[in-house]
């Protein structure tokens, strides 16, 4: 899949599915088909009529990998790291059902972190620039500055620039750097499971790379809410939920930055308050929020467990 030197890379795709679209799922597998070795398929609970589906597509390099219940992001991506690592891959892109690669992406990471390996660098992690057509603008990649957050854009950069961290979806990692680093965090569950592992990563002297030139399509959240003429990502409340919990928790963990849990923790109380003000149903967002808080303080993980 490059020009690199022998042997060839052996590149696995592990993509993460919970009750999908299958018209979804499906353009994302024939977008990988051309771009990958072997792509595992790990199932949170979806049912079985997901295992006949990928069944009745009979592609031999599709794997799936059903958990039988939703035990997060972070335990399936795990699950489909270990099933890459038995396949043979030296090297794992993650992706989430609902994302839209280009059709070059994985060469063009590929490349790129190979270039970055030949330069002497370290690279956990290397990822594409995505773009969510809800948005007015492509998520520039960002690095924490002090109190600020500093919008890396390609201009300045060139192909590759260096960040804190990479969203999981479509993010390239070599295997040798992922039995350096260990699994994802699964007591995270979901959110904040990309940050905790790349910022990991960096406190073991490696890097976290995104990359202009690979594109993919990626939706961030629910239908976003609009304010001032501007898309803000919307979630449920149960997502945030476990996006202020997490917050909490990985504030807690002495590899964080001190500088990433000041800037962050800035943004959380502002996202606090805008969510609480415009999510509908305020009572409801604004419960969660604060349940995750003092869930997150008291040093809770793995699965909320809602009465039925």
């Amino acid at each position: 899949m490059s020009a690199s030197a022998s042997p060839s890379p052996c590149v696995c795709g592990v993509i993460v599915t919970y009750k999908p679209d299958h018209v979804t799922l499906g353009r994302l597998l024939d977008a990988l088909a051309e771009q990958l070795d072997a792509i595992v398929i790990v199932d949170n609970g979806s049912g079985d009529a997901l295992a006949n589906w990928i069944a009745a597509r009979g592609q031999s390099r599709e794997i799936f990998v059903a958990l039988g219940d939703n035990l997060g992001i972070a335990a399936a991506q795990n699950r489909g790291i270990a099933r890459a690592r038995q396949l043979g891959a030296s090297h794992v892109a993650l992706f989430d059902h609902d994302s839209e690669p280009a059709p070059d992406m994985v060469s063009r990471l590929l490349q790129c972190l190979l270039r970055l390996e030949s330069e002497g660098r370290r690279p956990a992690s290397v990822g594409p620039r995505y773009m969510d057509s809800r948005q007015d603008n492509p998520p520039p990649f960002i690095r924490v500055r002090g109190l600020s957050l500093a919008r890396c854009m390609q201009a300045e950069e060139g192909d590759a620039v260096e960040v804190d961290y990479l969203i999981a979806s479509g993010c390239l990692m070599p295997m040798t750097a992922i039995d350096v680093v260990g699994d994802m965090d699964e007591a995270l569950f979901i959110d904040y499971v990309d940050i905790e592992w790349g910022q990991r990563a960096r406190s073991k002297g490696f890097h976290n790379f995104g990359c202009f030139s690979a594109a993919m399509a990626h939706s961030l959240g629910d239908e976003p809410i609009r304010f001032c003429g501007t898309a803000y990502p919307a979630r449920s409340p149960l997502r945030h939920y476990y996006m202020f919990r997490n917050a909490v928790l990985l504030y807690r963990m002495p590899h964080i930055p001190r500088d990433w849990k000041l800037a962050d923790g800035l943004r959380a109380v502002l996202r606090f308050g805008f969510y609480a003000l415009l999510a509908r149903p305020r009572h409801q967002h604004a419960t969660m929020m604060l349940r995750g808080i003092a869930d997150g303080l008291r040093g809770r993980g793995g699965k909320l467990e809602q009465k039925q």
